[in-house]
């Protein structure tokens, strides 16, 4: 009998998370939920996140603890604080302060570790890039270039076993 494919999915609790998971499993994936405790201000998030999972199925879910806070530099992190009503104009300009230094190329690093360990050659990432509102991390040439640096850096990527595909539906 052949083995069911299995995901890793990145699952903040939101919007776009949620809908790759959904999507995740129209794929035909048994899903691996990897949510973060990262120093957001907030938990309101990781709640859905966990209601999420168990509604959708995931065949786990998985919270890293990990502290961003002691780099600072955002205002989910850090006393800084959320913008509230930019206009459209505000939102095109730069990098936002809501951006978390590195926060999606840490996460990514967590879930091709798990990825890795279940054999998994599948990483489903609700990044937006008509979203992309100034993040750096969301943008497909970003995800491109981690995904070739992923297949570098692990054994299936290098024994030539499998090749790994981040998902950004």
């Amino acid at each position: 009998m052949d083995k069911q494919k299995r995901a890793v999915v990145l699952l903040s609790g939101g919007l776009d998370s949620t809908t790759v998971l959904a999507l995740c499993h129209r794929a035909g994936f048994d899903s691996y939920a990897l949510s973060f405790r990262y120093g957001q201000r907030h938990s309101s998030e990781l709640d859905s996140a966990a209601a999420v999972a168990v509604a959708l199925g995931a065949k786990r879910h998985f919270v890293a603890d990990i502290d961003l806070r002691p780099f600072g530099g955002s205002a989910l992190t850090a006393d800084i604080d959320v913008p509230k009503g930019r206009t459209t104009a505000e939102m095109d300009d730069g990098i936002p302060i809501t951006y978390v230094p590195a926060r999606n190329t840490i996460f990514l690093s967590f879930a091709l570790a798990w990825a890795e360990v279940l054999e998994s050659a599948d990483i489903f990432l609700g990044v937006n890039a008509l979203d992309y509102s100034g993040y750096p991390d969301c943008r497909p040439e970003y995800i491109a270039a981690y995904e070739r640096m992923a297949n570098l850096a692990t054994r299936a990527g290098v024994e030539g076993h499998q090749q790994l595909k981040i998902h950004t539906p």
